[in-house]
């Protein structure tokens, strides 16, 4: 496989969640490229080059649900920072979870942003958006 660019790396098990999510990037034109994992051991192979992944680029930005099946989303946060290769990498936690201990757990293994999903279309699109603005434009990021 050829290396290629990925904007986001979304990990959401949620179907729903992840079709309004590259839906709502894709309207506002802020990604060109997001790759989908459906669970925490996905997101692991793909970032840590398994063979089941081929060889890739790192992605811009990673929007990660907590709450996964096969690896939870803390754990995947804390390979994420706790390697050399994918430290760097903006995460993002976009969770239902309004649990103060997910909060204060995220935020000790290194995660950039916490956001709690809105329940409402609308809101949860805008708050995408948004994300989508600050992290893939705004944000500046080492080569």
């Amino acid at each position: 496989m050829t290396e290629q660019q990925v904007d986001i790396l979304l990990v959401e098990d949620n179907p729903q969640d992840a079709e309004m999510t590259i839906r709502a990037l894709k309207k506002h034109k802020l990604a060109n490229s997001v790759h989908h994992a459906k669970d925490g051991a996905e997101a692991l192979a793909y970032l840590f080059d398994s063979p089941e992944a081929g060889r890739r680029l790192q992605p811009k930005v990673v929007l990660l649900d907590l709450k996964l099946p096969k690896v939870d989303g803390l754990e995947v946060l804390k390979k994420i920072k706790s390697h050399e290769s994918t430290r760097a990498i903006p995460v993002v936690v976009l969770t239902s979870s309004k649990e103060e201990r997910d909060m204060v757990e995220s935020y000790r293994l290194g995660v950039n942003s916490f956001i709690t999903k809105p329940v409402e279309f609308d809101k949860f699109m805008e708050a995408v958006q948004q994300l989508g603005l600050y992290w893939l434009l705004l944000n500046g990021l080492p080569r």
